[in-house]
């Protein structure tokens, strides 16, 4: 399983053969199945997950007691409470696989010393925290300045493959609106 995070690695920056083995040794191969919480709210996240297989949801509940669905990934790709994981603070969100995932893990403590070790993995580090950021400061502009159907658009173009893994109740929560709203949406689209 660690191949296609090696393959993902590459593309940013040159791995020894050491930075290779370092990898074996830090990254822990996991299996969960679908629908299964891996990281709980009010628990200081463990892990940090690279996603071979499946996709994963990032959620907490409102004052109503709702889902609200924050992230949504799929392969290949990282995912945690980023925040809370790296400064080892209570996180506020339910880490959830809504299919059968395979996962690659790693311990804040591991990331340490595997960035202590490898100034590769040192800079591949600090490329995916530069890009999650990112990602959530363009999806907090996205949220506060496209309608509606311009998210479910967008959301399309980047990510199709969402549409046929993940349940609609997610995908609606994820744009910020309610399954009936995306329903509209989408025969709208159709048209």
């Amino acid at each position: 399983m660690h191949e296609q995070l090696l393959e993902l690695i590459v593309q940013k920056v040159t791995l020894s053969a050491h930075d290779k083995a370092l990898c074996q040794q830090y990254f822990e191969p996991v299996r969960f199945p679908k629908n299964h919480i891996i990281e709980e709210e009010g628990k200081v996240p463990h892990y940090l997950y690279f996603i071979v297989s499946g996709y994963l949801r990032l959620f907490h509940y409102n004052d109503k007691g709702d889902e609200v669905t924050t992230h949504l990934n799929c392969p290949p790709g990282f995912i945690t409470s980023y925040f809370n994981f790296i400064n080892q603070t209570t996180a506020h969100e339910n880490l959830e696989c809504i299919t059968e995932s395979q996962l690659l893990r790693i311990t804040k403590s591991h990331l340490e010393q595997l960035t202590s070790q490898s100034s590769a993995f040192k800079d591949f580090s600090i490329w995916v925290f530069q890009k999650s950021l990112s990602y959530n400061e363009n999806r907090s502009k996205e949220l506060a300045t496209l309608t509606a159907e311009q998210r479910y658009l967008t959301l399309i173009e980047h990510y199709p493959d969402l549409l046929h893994n993940v349940p609609v109740q997610y995908i609606a929560s994820f744009l910020g609106m309610n399954p009936k709203s995306l329903s509209r949406i989408r025969k709208q689209v159709i048209r």
